[in-house]
């Protein structure tokens, strides 16, 4: 990866890196795989491959910890003077100021472990806390979404075909296909229960794919039609809410050095709805945080 410029700002520039370094590291998340936990299933909750974080149901595996790893090492050598800030090694340099990457290197951990095809890898960079270029990698898809600001966004199929990414053009909310997730403490388990409970009657349908970064370049792709969920931290939506955003989504993100702690909601909307959207999400009070506990 030599031919990268080490010091380049451009945000085209920064794109191609993100893109080589997501997919470089799925690459490893795939292979690792059927080595750690077999072709099938996992039946791997109670080896030594797997801790917890947040909570006993919330894990890391081995394969994550070795994947930040390649990652870091990666970005080391094309750009060393930048700060990393990643899901598993924490951050490096002074918060967000200056360049820095916030990576995620299995995003979808609970699917990885079970083996459900629905994980990815994500790579972004900031300036000063906002997002420039990214790359996400659905790793059992080989696909990998990418965008810089300003550059539009797209996606790069297995076979190299690469598609420009547009929002697709709904016009209501009660035809939207929704997506969301749910934190892994019982608090917000509970607010967001009831939320859906509130949202589900007044939309097409709602998926849980398990992996917020996919579910973003899913709205960018037009594959659902908004994402919202809360307690994302900056890894989660760093890469995806940008690749949205470049495809015409109106997004919703806190503050660059913000954690799932403060339990502000994170969304993308594809346009048509977007005015719609946000006022059921503020009638069923999921505009608001919603704490850890």
């Amino acid at each position: 990866m030599s031919d990268f410029s080490p010091d380049s700002l451009e945000p085209a520039d920064l794109r191609a890196v993100a893109v080589a370094v997501a997919e470089r590291a799925g690459a490893h998340v795939r292979a690792r795989r059927p080595q750690v936990f077999g072709l099938v299933g996992s039946g791997a909750s109670e080896t030594d491959s797997v801790a917890s974080k947040s909570t006993p149901t919330d894990p890391v595996t081995v394969v994550d910890t070795e994947t930040e790893q390649v990652i870091r090492d990666l970005l080391a050598q094309i750009r060393p003077a930048d700060s990393i800030l990643g899901e598993e090694g924490g951050g490096t340099g002074s918060g967000s100021a200056g360049v820095r990457w916030v990576v995620d290197p299995i995003d979808g951990t609970v699917n990885f472990l079970y083996g459900v095809p629905a994980f990815a890898v994500s790579v972004a960079v900031q300036i000063d806390g906002v997002s420039v270029a990214g790359a996400v990698v659905d790793v059992a898809m080989q696909t990998t979404y990418s965008a810089h600001r300003g550059g539009g966004a797209t996606m790069t199929s297995v076979d190299g075909h690469v598609s420009d990414l547009t929002c697709n053009p709904v016009s209501s909310v009660s035809m939207a296909l929704l997506a969301t997730g749910f934190g892994y403490g019982v608090h917000r388990r509970r607010a967001q229960g009831r939320i859906i409970a509130e949202v589900l009657p007044q939309v097409r349908d709602i998926r849980r794919i398990g992996s917020a970064a996919l579910d973003l370049c899913m709205v960018a792709s037009g594959r659902v039609d908004a994402h919202f969920e809360h307690g994302l931290s900056p890894w989660d939506w760093a890469a995806g809410s940008l690749i949205a955003q470049e495809a015409g989504a109106v997004i919703e993100i806190p503050s660059a050095d913000s954690t799932s702690a403060d339990g502000a909601v994170v969304y993308a909307v594809a346009p048509g709805i977007a005015g719609e959207f946000a006022a059921m999400l503020h009638d069923c009070a999921a505009d608001q945080p919603i704490p850890s506990a």
